[in-house]
């Protein structure tokens, strides 16, 4: 895919390294405490609760070298956040630079959202909507959502109640070693898939189906359940179609995005892991619907063409 230099989406919470439990946000030194300065008996202060001299001196001393760190005490000592040399400031959290393998996949992100961004914006000004852009939460290890707390092992989620897109980017790693699916037009569907989920949150149809699956069995949500990512298959697909309409994709990028969308179909993926089928308990669809659902938006560029809801898929 022919990305670099193009533009990047702004929608960027860079949570890498952050704790879920608040992150490094807020009070700089952990949850609940302030910045405090070194204590001690004696010399430092005296007996009336006054500063000595000889504090008043430390105190400008720390400041100073503290300022020559890139560290602004005035502005921590306000409540404000704290920029520290090597870390980058995104939304209030303070996040560690990582390698320069991370940092260009973290820009490629970036564009990719950029381009659905283009997309969706277009598709829902031709129809008089206003399309509302979802943020991308870029963590590892763990995060806290509004949908609850996740681990990596979650893989790229859609949180409704927040309208974010959760990644952690190690899971590219895993989709590109453990399930076959490299290249970055592989990587793209996954953000583009769920950037889909964010398109049915507006339009309806995720709020209808979590409230109707409060009334089904299991054996029918997960059916349901299919349909709704078959969907948000078919509107990555329309993505697509936008991006090869502009002339960003080389060859091959289509084979990767159905090839990604065959190595994470329900019953490949129960094959790999235990060697058999179980049918009843597909929630995403199998390969074939996968990839059939995506070459339709990629061929359509309609949203009418991904009603996965009529009929058979």
């Amino acid at each position: 895919m022919e990305w670099k230099g193009r533009r990047q989406s702004g929608n960027i919470e860079d949570q890498r390294g952050a704790s879920p439990e608040g992150g490094l946000g807020g009070s700089p030194f952990g949850r609940g405490g302030g910045f405090r300065l070194p204590g001690g008996g004696g010399g430092m202060r005296r007996a009336g609760g006054g500063l000595s001299f000889g504090t008043i001196i430390f105190l400008v001393i720390l400041y100073f070298v503290l300022r020559a760190m890139g560290i602004d005490m005035l502005q921590v000592l306000e409540g404000g956040p704290m920029n520290m040399p090597g870390f980058e400031q995104s939304d209030g959290s303070q996040v560690p630079q990582g390698s320069a393998e991370e940092e260009e996949m973290k820009a490629f992100m970036a564009t990719v959202l950029a381009e659905t961004e283009d997309t969706w914006n277009g598709i829902f000004q031709a129809s008089g909507e206003q399309y509302e852009e979802p943020k991308l939460v870029l963590f590892n290890g763990s995060v806290r959502s509004a949908c609850g707390f996740a681990s990596a092992a979650s893989g790229p989620f859609y949180c409704p109640g927040d309208r974010k897109v959760y990644l952690d980017m190690s899971f590219f790693d895993e989709l590109a070693h453990k399930f076959d699916a490299a290249g970055d037009f592989a990587q793209a569907y996954v953000l583009a898939h769920e950037v889909g989920h964010h398109v049915q949150n507006l339009i309806g149809v995720l709020p209808k189906f979590n409230q109707m699956r409060q009334r089904m069995s299991e054996v029918d949500a997960n059916q349901m359940s299919i349909r709704v990512e078959l969907q948000a298959d078919c509107f990555a697909g329309i993505w697509g179609k936008y991006t090869e309409q502009k002339g960003l994709l080389e060859r091959g990028d289509l084979e990767e995005a159905l090839n990604a969308a065959t190595q994470i179909g329900d019953d490949t993926l129960q094959k790999r892991m235990q060697g058999y089928v179980v049918p009843e308990s597909f929630n995403h669809g199998t390969s074939e619907q996968r990839m059939k659902w995506f070459q339709r938006g990629f061929d359509s560029g309609q949203m009418s063409a991904c009603d996965t809801f009529s009929g058979s898929v």
